[in-house]
């Protein structure tokens, strides 16, 4: 596959984003690769940071804590709460900065995300759409590189997936 399709669109006058992708894989392979830690911890963070899943459950109600670890060994907290799961088309999360303890950092940026899996002829399409609670919020997030370390994340999951698809053949 060429340069995969990658759209980011920052819609100011919502506070949301917009981010589709495709990619190469079956949607089943993509979905996975969202939903479980083992995958997880293996793209979800821009090169060249690394993801380590301190707990999770991908279920209705629960969570995912996890860090993302930069080269000197620095850990960036996350907390998401997975809702309204759909398997293999759609789930929401509530998504927020945290602590290594899981506690939510009110300082930083909170956010719905809306993620939705299409086939689309032999490719997976990815639309996240991530709502906001006000435009300083989502320039925050925008001025902290969001456009660039999604970009670099998803390329990380390029990665994944053809190695995933190598070990199918």
């Amino acid at each position: 596959m060429n340069k995969p399709l990658f759209d980011f669109v920052a819609d100011k006058a919502n506070n949301t984003l917009v981010i589709k992708r495709e990619f190469d894989a079956p949607r089943q392979m993509v979905w996975d690769c969202y939903t479980k830690q083992e995958y997880l911890d293996q793209w979800f963070a821009p090169k060249p940071f690394t993801t380590k899943t301190k707990s999770m459950d991908f279920s209705n109600g629960g969570h995912w804590h996890y860090a993302m670890i930069d080269p000197d060994g620095n850990h960036y907290w996350g907390y998401t709460t997975y809702n309204n799961i759909k398997p293999i088309d759609t789930y929401q999360t509530e998504d927020a900065f945290s602590n290594e303890a899981g506690e939510i950092n009110t300082e930083l940026p909170q956010a719905k995300w809306e993620v939705t899996f299409k086939d689309f002829n032999a490719l997976t399409i990815v639309e996240t759409i991530v709502y906001y609670n006000s435009l300083q919020d989502l320039e925050t997030i925008i001025n902290m590189g969001m456009q660039e370390g999604m970009k670099a994340t998803l390329e990380k999951l390029d990665e994944l997936l053809l190695s995933l698809k190598n070990e199918t053949r």
